[in-house]
């Protein structure tokens, strides 16, 4: 009974890196899965909803911020009764007592 024990142990040693070979080797026969992707990519334009004559209302003129030096940013000096306000990325050149916006110039 040992020996036949003995004999099949040997035998599950011996045995064991070929069926392990084949598993690998079925792996490399196989084809290839491909997965496919649909990918959508939606891309939203910003336009900004300032226009001359628009009237900015008293919220709005909160988020803007004065341009006191406006010959850094290399614009025109505002008119009397005219000031420039930078709103976003964007100088704006507004009416002080009326709100009207009388110039756009797009910054960078």
């Amino acid at each position: 009974m040992k020996k036949i024990f003995a004999a099949l142990l040997s035998a599950s040693f011996l045995l064991s890196p070929i069926v392990a070979s084949q598993a690998s080797a079925d792996d490399f026969r196989r084809p290839p899965v491909v997965v496919q992707k649909e990918v959508i990519v939606k891309k939203t334009v910003v336009r900004p909803h300032w226009k001359k004559g628009y009237r900015v209302n008293a919220s709005e003129r909160r988020r803007f911020h004065d341009v006191n030096d406006y010959r850094r940013y290399r614009l025109a000096p505002p008119p009397r009764g005219y000031r420039w306000v930078r709103a976003d990325n964007d100088f704006l050149l507004i009416g002080v007592t009326s709100g009207i916006i009388s110039g756009i110039i797009a910054g960078r």
